[in-house]
Parts: structure tokens; C-alpha cells; sequence
């Protein structure tokens, strides 16, 4: 049974679970996507070795064997990546819902214990959980707008805060070259979030 017909289908579904079984939940997701993470940068590991495998041999029928290997991990690779995408969106799902049931307490969004999601919605929600082609960033803001959280939600919980955004981009630098180290990204980063918090002040 996967995500979406969990998510509608079983007796007890996500909507109707209080926030300690949402966090079981979310724990499970957590833990499997935490091994997709392993499985994939163990894949990049194995890959880079090829190619200084390949770099060394002349044999142009070990090159061959070397290239081989290493498409087979590309693959997988991308196949996990998929997983990984729809898992980090299951697991952003339920974390969110577990969020609004912990502030159901104060929150217009809870009517009589429970979390109102239409059927149209829940369409919605499988269909960008499917779709490979939604990021976790998107995927974010449009459950957001699912749920209607709003200025409901703390403006932190609902997104990257700026300080979050700021290192965003210094990992897009250093990945680019323009930053030659994570200790030059580190000192980056805090002067950055030392002078938004000057600006904002």
C-alpha cells in the first residue's frame, strides 16, 4: 500500500491521529529517508572510484567493465533519488499535520479534535507527491496553501527563515567555487545572519 492510499484508505488515516502517533509516523519517514540519504551519497562515493579506477587502466575492455559498473550505480542512483524526493515529501506532510494537531489547541484550522482536509485536497496532495518534477521546496509551499497555515503557523515553521535561505545560496557559492571551503562557508554564513540581524533591527 503506498503513501496516498495510507493516507485515505486505512481505518485510522493521518487526519484523524493525535500528535503522538504522527510523530511515530514521522519518525518511520525520518529513518527511511535517512537511509535513501546513505544508500545515494554511498552510490557517488563508488561512482567517483570508478572513474580514478578508469583514469589508471588502459585496457580499453576493463574501461568498458569500469563504465558499465559505473552506470548501473548512476541508475540506481537516480532511482533512489526519485524515492527519496517523494519520501521527503511524505515525511514534510506529516510533519506539517503533526504541527497543526500539537497547535490544534490555538489554531481556527481544528474542528472538533479534527484536521479538515477536502477530498479535492487530498487529490492534490498525491498528485505533487507523485510528480517527480516538484521539488520538497514547492511541494512546501503548496501544501502550505493545502492547509491553509498562513500567518496561522509561525512564519519559521512554514519555510526557510532568512538566516536558512542566506546558507542556501553560500552552498550554491561553494558548490560554484566562489567560496573555496565549509570553514570560509561557515565564516560566510555568520556574517551574513550577523548583518540581517543589524538590517533588522
Amino acid at each position: 500500500m503506498n503513501f496516498f492510499d495510507w493516507l485515505t484508505t486505512k481505518r485510522k488515516t493521518l487526519t484523524t491521529m493525535n500528535a503522538a502517533e504522527l510523530r511515530a509516523q514521522e519518525m518511520l519517514l525520518t529513518n527511511e529517508r535517512d537511509r535513501m540519504q546513505a544508500r545515494i551519497r554511498k552510490l557517488a562515493a563508488g561512482k567517483q572510484k570508478l572513474v580514478e579506477q578508469g583514469a589508471k587502466e588502459k585496457t580499453p575492455e576493463m574501461r568498458r567493465t569500469y563504465a558499465q559498473q559505473f552506470d548501473l550505480q548512476h541508475t540506481e542512483q537516480m532511482m533512489i533519488a526519485r524515492q527519496l524526493n517523494i519520501r521527503s515529501k511524505e515525511l514534510l506532510t506529516v510533519s506539517r499535520l503533526r504541527m497543526l494537531r500539537e497547535n490544534a489547541s490555538a489554531s481556527r484550522l481544528a474542528d472538533a479534535g479534527r484536521i479538515t482536509i477536502r477530498e479535492g485536497d487530498l487529490a492534490t496532495i498525491a498528485r505533487l507527491i507523485e510528480s517527480d518534477s516538484v521539488t520538497s521546496e514547492i511541494y512546501q509551499e503548496r501544501l502550505d496553501e493545502i492547509l491553509a497555515l498562513g500567518h496561522a503557523a509561525d512564519e519559521g515553521a512554514a519555510g526557510l527563515s532568512p538566516a536558512g535561505q542566506e546558507l542556501m545560496k553560500i552552498w550554491n557559492d561553494l558548490d560554484a567555487g566562489l567560496i573555496k571551503d565549509t570553514a570560509s562557508a561557515f565564516e560566510e554564513a555568520e556574517r551574513r545572519v550577523r548583518e540581517r540581524g543589524a538590517a533588522d533591527a
